[in-house]
């Protein structure tokens, strides 16, 4: 999709072939050494958003990236109707596959290498031939991404993980096989010597095919699982765009017509139905209902319309029989621009550069000048070719990066294990490293500091009247009304009053409430209005009830029966019971607690006063498209903002905050744009997983140190000849052993108490 602007342009690139952060840098410093070119390449959902002059081709621009040794293209338009089930699901499956089959090659074949060199016993008079006949494919076959990314990288004078891999496997591989074909390993019945003597040897009965085949397997599994998180990186926008209708009803000469919505256009009048969605933005020309905007907007009060008020799409007819009059369809609606903020917020989300990438681009050209250094030394001083290329080669082989490759695939999935079983899905390593850094934590208040539905949370009642009376014959008739407040009032009547009558009469008064007769009684609920309409009005106790009522931020709702005001009932959306602990919890991990919402300031600082957040943290009536700028101001300011939310308004915000945490009981938009998922609806899971999150990657940095430093350790005794199989093959397996047990450790995290 390419706009322009007068003397500019902007274009957004699928980007193919990343494997890293660093992939992602090295083509937006080339993009951006273009003249008159702007550029961000996100590693993340693999595209550019480039901004270029008049006088720069698109066909340029990707000529760039390409010469840098990477593939690009404009994406493809979005498709106006919706795909059949499982097509997107199809599509990334088709991308996975290759990367799928190549580990379930190396997975089945490595490990009867890796049994047949630590075990023994299973060394029979031909393993070492069965063991190269096996690793063989995987070192080839399996790992051939990794070596065609360190050849891409070799080309442009940079070094990652992929060239580190490439490198280490490649040398164990190539010695394996000159030691089985012109050294000594090949000879029937050659063992592993298993004596820790160090003793310099020419290597020729030294093979090192489990490394080899072990990396590659264990490196593959951690891109594969890195690979599906990747996909789901457009999840969120196409929850957005799902949320609206598919078809409406259309008025048209007199006629009711189905079609599609996107064959709507401005001035189009078209009917929505009780329990109906709105099919676009529009204004209410016909009829009155209660608009449900909760998974729109967030905010849990019911909406009242009736003609001249504007609607918006996607959102829910809870009441009566309305006609709309189109004004805004397609692109212009709010449902797409909110699609367009949460776009623009993930693509202008910077990725985190990988430890492992940021540690390799120093460790790997370090590893191969030693080993070239080695080579040339022994040669200098007459040691002999084979002496001297043994040398060269273990030192390479030493540095394979068997426990670096565990480092942080073992820690993320022990990690990520434990939080499934708490409730807390972690979507990738690059997650973890924002947790630390979070200073302030935005709450959305509607279904996530409080439950997000209208709940009866108190009965005022007139003197000399019951409790039990006023809600068995107010829910006897709310429970006929599909409005949201009449649901709140008829369930929690039921929960406290037991079974409810059936009403004998029962009418429905839009805007108004509900009356009818209820064991003889002839019943009013609803507004004060509906009751001055029959001359009833409310006594001094319950008029002082309705305004302290309002002034919390609740809705009053009266009650009458036989020409006398009985009660005021409260409803309002409840505080979730565990929220001011879950609060004080945040407080603990050093975290500003705000509250966001859409609810006027009175609300809000209600709710914020019963769950502990202070009146200045409270940021009230905020446009749904507004909450993204709210996140922006805070992070200008010097801020590192995570923000928890479950609802569609907030995807874009979760987006843009650097720290997204989704409460799963919300939309999909919201859960697909956070970085971290809260299964439960409990908002103290929110603090056990920034807990977790942040003790994940202690994990991972103190796996990535003690990889790197049993390596570092023996490669003084590599370079100086002295490395035989055992102590090689006994460093990389205590290093492993060690990094898979540090993260084993992340097994015992454990709630907070309370």
């Amino acid at each position: 999709m390419t706009t322009t602007t007068p003397g500019a342009a902007e274009v957004e690139l699928a980007i193919g072939g990343m494997t890293c952060a660093s992939c992602a840098a090295r083509i937006e410093k080339k993009l951006n050494r273009m003249d008159g070119v702007e550029a961000t390449v996100n590693y993340a959902t693999e595209k550019a958003k480039v901004t270029y002059r008049d006088d720069v081709a698109v066909t340029d621009l990707i000529a760039t990236v390409e010469a840098t040794g990477y593939t690009a293209q404009e994406p493809a338009p979005a498709p106006t109707e919706p795909e059949a089930d499982g097509g997107p699901a199809r599509d990334g499956d088709d991308e996975l596959r290759p990367l799928r089959r190549r580990l379930t090659a190396a997975v089945t074949l490595a490990v009867p290498v890796i049994a047949l060199a630590m075990v023994p016993a299973l060394q029979f008079e031909y393993w070492q031939w069965l063991s190269l006949t096996l690793a063989a494919p995987v070192v080839t076959y399996a790992a051939w991404p990794f070596h065609k990314a360190a050849w891409t990288n070799a080309r442009h004078g940079a070094a990652t993980m992929d060239t580190l891999i490439s490198v280490g496997t490649s040398a164990a591989f190539l010695w394996s096989l000159w030691a089985l074909f012109l050294g000594t390993a090949g000879t029937p019945g050659m063992t592993h010597p298993f004596e820790f003597t160090i003793a310099r040897t020419d290597g020729a009965g030294n093979i090192y095919l489990e490394a080899a085949a072990g990396v590659t397997a264990f490196i593959l599994a951690g891109r594969y699982f890195e690979a599906r998180s990747k996909r789901k990186a457009g999840a969120a926008l196409k929850a957005l765009l799902e949320l609206g209708a598919k078809d409406v009803t259309v008025l048209r000469d007199g006629r009711a017509e189905r079609i599609p919505v996107s064959a709507l256009t401005v001035g189009d009048r078209f009917l929505v139905r009780p329990g109906e969605k709105i099919a676009t933005d529009g204004v209410v020309v016909e009829g009155s209902s209660a608009v449900d905007a909760s998974m729109l907007t967030g905010e849990s009060v019911p909406v009242e319309v009736g003609t001249g008020d504007a609607v918006t799409g996607a959102t829910l007819n809870a009441g009566g029989r309305l006609v709309v009059e189109a004004t805004r369809v397609g692109a212009d609606t709010q449902l797409a621009r909110m699609a367009r903020l949460v776009e623009d917020a993930q693509n202008g989300k910077a990725a985190a550069q990988r430890l492992a990438d940021r540690i390799s681009a120093v460790f790997v050209p370090v590893v191969i000048a030693l080993a070239l250094g080695t080579l040339g030394f022994w040669l200098g001083n007459g040691a002999g070719p084979a002496a001297a290329f043994t040398a060269a080669v273990a030192v390479l082989i030493i540095a394979c990066p068997c426990a670096l490759g565990l480092a942080t695939p073992t820690a993320l999935m022990v990690g990520t294990g434990r939080g499934a079983q708490l409730g807390i899905l972690i979507k990738g390593p690059e997650v973890l490293e924002t947790t630390r850094k979070v200073d302030t934590i935005v709450l959305d208040k509607t279904g996530t500091v409080t439950t997000g539905r209208m709940t009866l949370l108190a009965v005022d009642t007139a003197d000399g009247t019951d409790e039990t009376e006023v809600l068995r014959l107010a829910g006897a008739l709310e429970h006929s009304s599909e409005h949201p407040v009449a649901r709140a009032v008829a369930s929690g009547a039921a929960a406290r009053a037991g079974s409810l009558p059936t009403p004998e009469d029962f009418a429905n008064l839009a805007g108004l409430g509900v009356q009818g007769i209820v064991e003889g009684h002839a019943v009013l609920v609803g507004r004060e209005k509906l009751l001055a309409e029959w001359v009833i009005s409310l006594p001094e106790e319950l008029r002082r009830a309705r305004q302290e009522a309002e002034a919390a931020g609740r809705t009053a709702v009266a009650v009458a029966w036989d020409g006398e005001a009985r009660a005021v009932l409260e409803v309002a959306d409840a505080v979730k019971e565990t929220s001011p602990e879950a609060i004080g919890r945040l407080r603990a991990l050093g975290l500003t607690p705000m509250l966001l919402t859409g609810d006027n300031r009175a609300v809000a600082e209600a709710v914020a006063a019963e769950v502990g957040i202070a009146p200045e943290h409270v940021i009230a009536e905020v446009l749904p498209q507004d909450k993204v700028d709210v996140v922006k101001r805070l992070q200008d300011g010097g801020r590192s903002v995570a923000m928890v939310g479950d609802g569609v308004n907030d995807a874009a915000a979760l987006a843009q905050a650097d720290l997204g945490l989704a409460m799963g009981t919300g939309t999909d938009a919201a859960i697909e744009a956070g970085d971290l998922t809260l299964v439960r609806g409990d908002l103290r899971v929110a603090a056990d997983a920034i807990r977790l999150s942040r003790r994940t990657l202690r994990t991972i940095r103190s796996n990535l140190f003690w990889a790197f430093a049993y390596n570092v350790a023996a490669l003084p005794l590599a370079a100086a000849g002295l490395l035989n199989p055992m102590i090689a093959g006994a460093a990389m397996a205590f290093s492993s052993v060690f990094v898979v047990g540090n993260s084993l450790r992340l097994r015992g995290f454990r709630p907070a108490a309370g």
